[in-house]
């Protein structure tokens, strides 16, 4: 055994230098972009003078954080419907338990970092796995953001999945290595800093820090054709964990490397993409440029030279002398102002048309920052153009968003394989508030010579994006066949999107119990088999007005 774990620790590091050495060019790149949108591109540039003035118009900064807004407001939320009536509550509570990993994960300070790493770096990493911490110690499936310049994929593949491996690594102390792994007995890495093919994740103080490294490698089976995934844990030229002691089948039942990459550009032949900042880095550089030249012409037009010659008769120091009124000399032919001529007017105009032309390609014009222009006012016609000017940010939502429902599908088949306690989850039926147990032999479907067959056999997984202007106008059309007749108020209700509807459900149940009739005739909708219904669609109208109308009444008092 000891053997073979020298042999794995070889083979991980020898795969781990090479892989390094690719991405050199790799991790400058992302360097110079993340220096590119602080402002400090000027960071490579040689100064002459050290005076000399280095302008930075926050043109892409500016650029990349529109975009990202937008993605923000179109935060994706998992949405599973069910194949068959017989899985029905089975989607509604898987819904519920993915909701559930996400808000204790805090997905949306995920997704925050995610936007970032797309949009400036050209790609985003997100990594799926079970953590059984989460939840109070009964544990919970995960969809986390992973540093694009800690992670290294196989150079040679286009696609990181066919890749010999992947390797993610971290920064750790040697306290902290001690006291996660007794095994490790402090060594240090000793890399050494070689011209270009280091990192700053990379190199820190090697008397006190390590490099800890995930090493993620898949192994064919070609008795049953599928491939078996394994992970190792690496610092200091040591193994410290090996995934086959505990899961010699592999450590996820579906052979996959539990990583998803989005790219924002395509790159030919490569994994990764390119961002925002390699598109419009030159036109930046330019225009910051020409803002230099600019200020020191303007420096040097306020700050005029006199020519003297000697045959004037002034003194020099006399005629710095700005207190004195007379000043004595032979000849005032031999004194003259030298001043710097201005910049042609046209410099002028460039530098704007370079500014303007980065917001209009890049989609951060007038109407995606919300301005109006041409005298615009009605609402309805300043979303339309809003909706039609964000037509970049609305590519980068699809992305994400399919590499969302892709992580959420490995978030399911990780629930299904992992999950051994129990867990309860609050799902809506009605209005009302119903607490289901989840347990992943909920989501076990076997088929012939009792295969497990994949999730998407039960449930469908769809991703749901709702931003202001969306909200508005659903609950505008609901408003609409309300006032048409074709819906009653309680499915008018059901169907809208507003802060507090549970509870405007249920104080309409209430008021219906109070006139006599059923609660479950409020709303049309049923999570299981519908069962008779008994009252009128009238009766539960008025339970309904009534409650919107004490609803409205408190946040009245509450705002006097």
């Amino acid at each position: 055994m000891e053997k073979t774990t020298s042999a794995l620790a070889q083979t991980a590091y020898a795969l781990f230098e090479e892989f390094r050495c690719a991405y050199a060019g790799e991790w400058q790149r992302l360097n110079a972009a993340e220096r590119m949108y602080c402002g400090d591109h000027w960071h490579d540039v040689p100064q002459r003078d050290p005076d000399e003035p280095r302008p930075t118009t926050p043109i892409i900064q500016s650029t990349v954080e529109n975009i990202a807004a937008d993605m923000m407001d179109s935060l994706p939320e998992a949405i599973i419907t069910p194949e068959t009536p017989q899985d029905n509550k089975v989607a509604r509570v898987l819904e519920a338990v993915i909701r559930q990993n996400h808000d204790a994960a805090c997905y949306e300070r995920e997704y925050r970092a995610l936007v970032h790493d797309l949009l400036v770096g050209g790609y985003a990493v997100q990594e799926v796995g079970y953590d059984p911490a989460l939840n109070g110690g009964l544990g919970g499936a995960f969809i986390r953001h992973t540093d694009n310049r800690s992670i290294l994929f196989d150079p040679l593949c286009t696609d990181f999945a066919d890749g010999r491996a992947v390797f993610k690594f971290a920064t750790r102390t040697i306290e902290w290595l001690r006291a996660h792994f007794p095994n490790y007995n402090g060594a240090q890495d000793g890399y050494k800093r070689q011209e270009g093919l280091e990192d700053e994740l990379i190199l820190k103080d090697s008397s006190k820090t390590a490099l800890l490294i995930e090493y993620w490698w898949r192994e064919y089976d070609a008795a049953t054709g599928r491939y078996k995934v394994h992970m190792a844990q690496l610092a200091g030229g040591q193994l410290l964990s090996d995934s086959r002691r505990t899961k010699p089948e592999g450590y996820f039942a579906h052979g996959m490397y539990p990583f998803l990459v989005t790219p924002l550009y395509t790159r030919k032949g490569s994994p990764l993409g390119y961002g925002i900042v390699d598109m419009f880095a030159d036109q930046q550089k330019y225009a910051d440029k020409l803002d230099q030249i600019m200020l020191k012409n303007a420096l040097m037009a306020s700050h005029n030279k006199l020519l003297i010659t000697e045959a004037s008769g002034f003194d020099p120091s006399d005629l710095r002398d700005w207190a004195k009124d007379v000043h004595v000399g032979e000849s005032l032919n031999g004194v003259s102002w030298f001043s710097t001529p201005p910049l042609p007017a046209y410099i002028m105009q460039y530098i704007n048309n370079i500014r303007n032309s980065i917001k209009e390609e890049s989609g951060a014009n007038d109407f995606s920052r919300g301005g109006a222009a041409g005298g615009i006012t009605a609402a309805s016609a300043i979303a339309a153009l809003q909706e039609m000017s964000s037509k970049r940010s609305r590519m980068a939502i699809r992305q994400m968003h399919e590499s969302y429902r892709d992580a959420v599908r490995m978030e399911i088949e990780v629930e299904r394989e992992f999950n051994i306690l129990p867990r309860y989850v609050t799902i809506s039926v009605n209005g009302e508030q119903r607490q289901e147990w989840f347990d992943g032999r909920m989501l076990e479907r076997s088929g012939s010579n009792n295969a497990q067959l994949p999730i998407e056999f039960a449930i469908s997984i769809k991703v749901q994006k709702e931003n202001r202007w969306s909200v508005l106008s659903q609950n505008e059309l609901v408003l609409q066949m309300l006032n048409l007749g074709v819906l009653q108020p309680a499915q008018a209700v059901e169907l809208m999107h507003f802060d507090g509807k549970e509870q405007v459900l249920q104080s309409a149940r209430q008021q219906a119990q109070q006139q006599g009739d059923q609660p479950e005739a409020a709303a049309p909708f049923e999570v299981d088999a519908p069962g008779p219904q008994a009252g009128s669609p009238e009766q539960s109208a008025t339970g309904v007005k009534h409650a919107i109308r004490k609803r409205s009444a408190q946040k009245q008092r509450r705002k006097k």
